[in-house]
């Protein structure tokens, strides 16, 4: 008994517990991203690799996007680039047909009977059935890449290997939303990382990601989640890791890493997180839906134990002290991990700040991603 009602000794033993669970969750994280090596394959691979990237109504990053898809040192007749237009409004597929240079490179357009539901999903897939790669790789038009990128990220492919993830990271500018969104969203790859290292792949961003086609093929694509307009990075590799006996990779090589911009508004981060938690429920693991929702109540469960100090007992108080406290303890031990093999340039001087600002965002994006409608490319998703 820590206090005399066994009401309080309940609730303290139920925070106890969730936060038992998250950092044990942490500590797999840390354990992952430690047993990550560098890659030692000097030999590129023998298939033809398509590379595609679904745009909608990128005008204002797109040229750039292609500037550095230009300046790729991977040879030219083993890879192909397909850009292809998801219904776009803008003009970036004429902006995108005047300056290409390379033969490997064309635009395409998704069909008009698509162009109803034409979410991401559709537009890779018909991306994948235009391609003649044996190997798919998928990024984003607003992101920019080191001239050495996709021979990186394919220098990770052996022939047991089906997936692969690599880095993601966020441009910032001199204001503090932009720095709190790179270091934020820095802890969510290198969780991504960390959860492949260890074996159990669960999360990673479509804006770095390859698979081999016959992999793509062999677990159906997206065939079972097309209802969903996210999900065209996490659910594939999850299948691939629980239905094949392909590895899932994370490529750690910094000149892997892709680049894009922080969201500029508070309200585009609001709905880019709402996006991301939307497939969260629609994981075929429920086990793992166990546990992201045991994170999550342990989210919950830090602000009940604020309000439960400030106007019932103070122990609460104590308790939130030495959860937030452990939080942040084995979390900056993930990120500097991740500084040191990744990231070189993540500040960490901003996390204090930054963990207390993730906590309601966490509980309110993940609410309303779970149950609610969000904004996409100026389409109404509905769930």
């Amino acid at each position: 008994m820590v206090t005399d009602s066994p009401a309080i000794d309940l609730l303290l033993l139920l925070f106890f517990l969730l936060l038992v669970h998250y950092l044990l969750f942490l500590q797999r994280i840390f354990r992952g991203l430690n047993s990550l090596q560098p890659n030692k394959n000097q030999y590129l691979p023998h298939e033809f690799v398509s590379v595609i990237i679904p745009f909608r109504n990128e005008s204002e990053n797109i040229l750039a996007n292609l500037k550095s898809i230009e300046s790729q040192l991977y040879p030219s007749e083993k890879y192909e680039v397909i850009y292809v237009d998801d219904s776009s409004e803008d003009n970036s597929s004429e902006l995108l047909k005047n300056k290409i240079k390379k033969n490997n490179i064309r635009v395409i357009s998704v069909p008009e009977e698509f162009s109803k539901n034409a979410h991401k999903k559709r537009a890779i897939r018909y991306g994948i059935e235009n391609a003649r790669g044996d190997i798919i790789v998928t990024t984003d038009a607003d992101c920019v890449y080191n001239e050495e990128w996709l021979k990186s990220l394919l220098l990770t492919f052996d022939s047991l290997t089906g997936f692969v993830s690599g880095p993601v990271e966020f441009e910032e500018n001199s204001s503090a939303f932009s720095k709190f969104q790179k270091l934020e969203f820095a802890g969510l790859v290198l969780c991504g990382a960390g959860l492949i290292g260890s074996g159990h792949p669960t999360i990673c961003n479509a804006a770095n990601i390859a698979y081999r086609r016959k992999v793509f093929n062999e677990v159906g694509g997206f065939n079972d989640n097309m209802n969903l307009s996210s999900g065209d990075d996490e659910l594939l590799m999850q299948k691939i890791s629980k239905d094949t006996d392909f590895k899932v990779k994370f490529c750690s090589d910094k000149n892997a890493i892709v680049k894009t911009e922080a969201n500029k508004t508070a309200g585009d981060f609001y709905q880019q997180r709402k996006r991301w938690a939307s497939k969260g429920l629609f994981y075929s693991d429920k086990l793992l839906v166990l546990k992201l929702i045991l994170i999550y109540l342990f989210y919950v469960s830090l602000v009940i134990q604020i309000f439960l100090g400030l106007l019932y007992h103070q122990i609460f108080l104590i308790s939130f002290l030495i959860s937030i406290s452990l939080k942040i303890i084995l979390e900056f031990r993930i990120l500097s991990t991740g500084k040191r093999i990744i990231f070189n340039d993540l500040q960490l001087k901003h996390l204090f700040i930054s963990e207390i600002l993730q906590i309601p965002y966490i509980i309110f994006a993940g609410l309303v991603g779970a149950f609610g409608n969000y904004l996409w490319k100026s389409r109404k998703i509905k769930r």
